[in-house]
């Protein structure tokens, strides 16, 4: 297949009131060319219903009917990201009519991983038809159910794509892509057949809605708290003996399985530090599971716009930490862009997630397609 135009699409659940846009160029294998990448903000009366909704969604838990307002926020954030894609594709240059395919991940409201003796669940808001039917272009979306459904994690989506970024950069190995979105992913691939990937703990979301709680913005902008405060060490061991840190990959976590709460009692300063810790603790003993230990990070996502989080990373997780520009990539666009290259592979068939990676019994297709 010749490498088409596609769009992806991804809101993640730290809930930062942006719609991530990235438009590439690609036949769901390799990258033919990066496009173009924005930040579409949500009007603020969506971003308030969409934080309701993850209210909602909590009290909800997969018990009973789906609370109501599901329903109204689909609507509504289909409507936005429509929107927030055709401004995207016009601006550079091109038309509907251009675009292949276009990846709608969907908000995730809620995420429960499958225990032994129960499938896991999970569930994103996005309505492909409706998006289908605004923009007339083909649309992928709903990634995760089949995966769940089949006994997978769900989560994450992104090592096929990460797979292929660390293709043209790094095969040896020694280089695994890192994600800082609400919580932390991580992708590692031997640079033959071997492609491993896993959440790794929780990044920006427990930090920012501690700094929120304080009244103190939205988050610890440039790290500022973190650099300022003291990590209480004797809470942050405690907090390291999470048995979800040791645990064998594959596994998955959802937005608020750890909270703000670990750092109850503490300063803004000390808390945004013990937080910031105990992410990037996390992710050392995430790079002691793999099967070789890489000698670099490359961190894509928010979080690398924290310094006090980069610094800390290279430090308590013993590993180089370079920016995911450094080889060349968009690090805000790596999340949407996989949404992209991902709803190729759903146009063609191709597998998105793999036993390694969300624990599926074999590679499998994934996603619906609104044509």
């Amino acid at each position: 297949m010749e490498p088409i135009w596609a769009v992806g699409l991804m809101t993640g659940t730290v809930l930062d009131g942006n719609i991530d846009v990235a438009l590439i160029k690609t036949d769901g294998e390799r990258i033919a060319d990066f496009g173009t990448y924005t930040l579409a903000p949500y009007p603020a009366e969506i971003r308030a219903l969409l934080e309701e909704t993850l209210r909602q969604a909590r009290a909800w838990n997969f018990d009973g009917p789906e609370p109501a307002i599901f329903r109204e926020a689909e609507e509504a954030l289909t409507r936005a990201q429509s929107a927030a894609v055709k401004d995207l594709v016009e601006s550079y240059g091109l038309t509907m009519t251009d675009i292949g395919v276009v990846g709608f991940h969907g908000q995730t409201v809620l995420h429960r991983a499958p225990q032994p003796g129960r499938r896991g669940d999970t569930r994103q808001l996005g309505d492909g038809e409706l998006m289908h039917s605004i923009l007339g272009a083909k649309v992928a979306y709903d990634f995760r159910s089949a995966d769940v459904r089949a006994g997978g994690q769900g989560a994450p989506l992104a090592a096929a794509y990460h797979a292929a970024l660390l293709r043209e950069a790094d095969a040896s190995g020694d280089t695994a892509v890192l994600n800082l979105g609400g919580v932390g992913n991580i992708t590692w691939w031997d640079g033959k057949d071997n492609v491993v990937a896993f959440d790794t703990g929780p990044a920006n979301a427990p930090l920012n809605d501690f700094i929120k709680a304080k009244g103190l913005g939205e988050m610890d902008r440039d790290g500022r708290l973190g650099a300022a405060g003291t990590v209480d060490e004797a809470r942050l061991a405690r907090l390291l003996q999470h048995p979800y840190l040791t645990k064998p990959y594959p596994k998955s976590l959802d937005r608020f399985d750890f909270g703000a709460a670990m750092a109850d009692g503490l300063s803004a300063e000390d808390g945004a530090a013990t937080l910031t810790a105990f992410t990037v603790s996390a992710v050392g003993k995430a790079l002691d599971l793999l099967p070789r230990r890489p000698k670099r990070l490359a961190v894509s996502g928010g979080g690398r716009h924290n310094p006090t989080m980069m610094a800390m990373l290279a430090n308590r997780a013993g590993v180089e930490v370079v920016q995911a520009e450094t080889l060349g990539w968009k690090g805000d666009a790596v999340e949407a862009e996989c949404f992209a290259f991902l709803a190729v592979r759903v146009l063609r068939g191709l597998p998105i997630s793999f036993p390694s990676t969300t624990g599926v019994p074999r590679p499998m297709q994934g996603g619906r397609l609104a044509a």
